[in-house]
């Protein structure tokens, strides 16, 4: 990273000497000008991070020196100072653009910390605005949001087989945006026009599922009291999105197989035969080979699906594009909430990357819609980020504790440390055991022993318990939720 430049218009030698001293040894490169248009001068010819202004400058006062400046360059961060400050002057540079109105004597150290923070916010302005333009470019396919190799991976087989006739499989763990894939794939296609219908496969009952698939006429069971067309008429030359595909039940995937194959289909009960031009998209979270070897995933279903697979990648293995979407989403969740937030700071930024995220994309999403929510301010900091991202095992950091002077049992002290570990790492993970095991480097087995060890609750357990009651002894004492 390049040093940044500073430009100081001062008339007096003494605070140029000073000036030039401090901010060089902080690292800056620092200009010098000793009146208003000489330094417009050089600021037309250098490209300057931040200018200091004396406000009394001779041929040019100091405030209109600050006008001109913000106009050649409105993000330039300009600090005015002066020895004859006045609420008003003050109140009058701030209007004009300046950053920061600092009155003289000044602390060195102070004036190198508003100058740091008025860089820091240039900065991550600029980097919001690189940000959004690269989102607005990547318009076409949706939310989908990235830079990294394996996401540009991703983007470029959709550009392929999206103009094709072809079935898709898009594979991926919950959360990672397999249906935001497919709708990308819709969206890029020739049927872009058409309907795009989605099936939550693994949510109704069998008989349920086939007739929303296929339809029913009238009378073809109890409470079938007229006829329904189902979503493959209602998605007629457009695209079947099948959303975890690997839960449709066994009985249901010859009568799928069969209308992929053919074309064509009936209703239940009925006897005409229909005809429909659908493209088919599947998403799965499991494999399904290793289901088609269990038995519980026709074989011939799986090759007629996986015509074309798209592997979507875990954010875990993508973290260089936490800040786009971090991004994408705070720009999404303050319009709908009518929110004036800009960015997350630095700070919080890099508690996200810290963490693995075994909820993916979608917890990115929930954490950033809650920092947006909470905010009080135009960013958010790292006290909005909810706890178990931020004591995740990649962000841990030790509590101090003290040993009073009556001592302490260490093993409980180590039991009761451990066990906190242990629920914060189940409630980041929804109560999924084998992401919890790998997030604290245990076996599966190992961590359901110490979970039935401390008498540790699922979370789906807790939700059939009385509410908790707040554990008051112990140096880890827990508060009731």
């Amino acid at each position: 990273m390049s040093k940044e430049e500073i430009l100081v218009i001062d008339d007096e030698e003494v605070m140029r000497d000073v000036l030039g001293r401090v901010l060089g040894q902080a690292g800056y490169v620092v200009s010098f000008a000793e009146t208003g248009p000489e330094g417009l001068e050089l600021a037309r010819r250098g490209s300057y991070a931040a200018a200091i202004v004396d406000v009394m400058l001779p041929e040019m006062g100091g405030l209109e020196v600050l006008e001109e400046l913000k106009k050649q360059d409105p993000e330039m961060v300009v600090l005015m100072i002066t020895a004859f400050a006045s609420m008003e002057m003050a109140i009058d540079a701030i209007k004009k653009g300046a950053f920061y109105f600092v009155p003289k004597p000044f602390d060195n150290q102070q004036l190198l910390h508003i100058l740091a923070s008025g860089l820091l916010q240039r900065r991550l302005e600029g980097e919001n605005r690189e940000l959004r333009t690269a989102l607005r470019d990547q318009g076409r396919f949706m939310e989908l949001v990235g830079k990294s190799p394996k996401i540009l991976q991703v983007f470029q087989l959709v550009s392929q087989v999206a103009p094709s006739r072809s079935t898709i499989l898009v594979v991926g763990e919950s959360g990672t945006g397999k249906e935001l894939v497919a709708k990308a794939v819709h969206q890029n296609s020739t049927r872009r026009d058409k309907p795009f219908v989605v099936v939550n496969s693994g949510s109704l009952p069998h008989e349920l599922l086939e007739s929303n698939l296929f339809g029913h006429v009238k009378g073809a069971f109890t409470g079938a009291v007229y006829a329904k067309k189902g979503l493959f008429e209602l998605a007629d030359k457009g695209t079947l999105f099948f959303d975890e595909i690997g839960n449709i039940p066994i009985e249901t995937q010859s009568k799928l197989l069969r209308v992929m194959q053919e074309r064509e289909f009936m209703r239940l009960g009925g006897v005409e035969t229909l005809k429909v031009d659908v493209r088919v998209i599947a998403a799965t979270n499991v494999d399904l080979r290793r289901a088609v070897e269990e038995g519980r995933f026709r074989e011939d279903l799986y090759y007629r699906l996986n015509v074309i697979a798209i592997q979507l990648p875990p954010l875990r293995q993508r973290k260089e594009d936490i800040p786009a979407l971090a991004q994408h989403f705070v720009d999404k969740y303050s319009q709908e909430n009518g929110k004036a937030v800009e960015a997350v700071t630095p700070e919080a930024l890099q508690v996200l990357m810290d963490y693995d995220w075994p909820g993916n994309v979608r917890e990115l999403e929930n954490v950033i819609e809650r920092g947006v929510v909470l905010s009080t301010g135009p960013y958010i900091g790292p006290e909005l980020v909810p706890d178990q991202v931020r004591t995740s095992p990649g962000f841990f950091h030790i509590p101090p504790v003290s040993v009073p002077p009556e001592g302490i049992n260490l093993r409980e002290v180590i039991a009761g440390f451990e066990r906190r570990i242990i629920e914060s790492t189940l409630e980041a993970t929804g109560g999924v055991q084998k992401d919890a095991a790998r997030l604290l480097g245990l076996k599966p087995t190992t961590l359901n022993e110490m979970i039935k060890r401390h008498g540790i609750p699922l979370p789906r357990d807790r939700e059939r318990r009385p509410s908790p009651v707040a554990r008051t002894e112990g140096p880890f004492a827990k508060p009731a939720d």
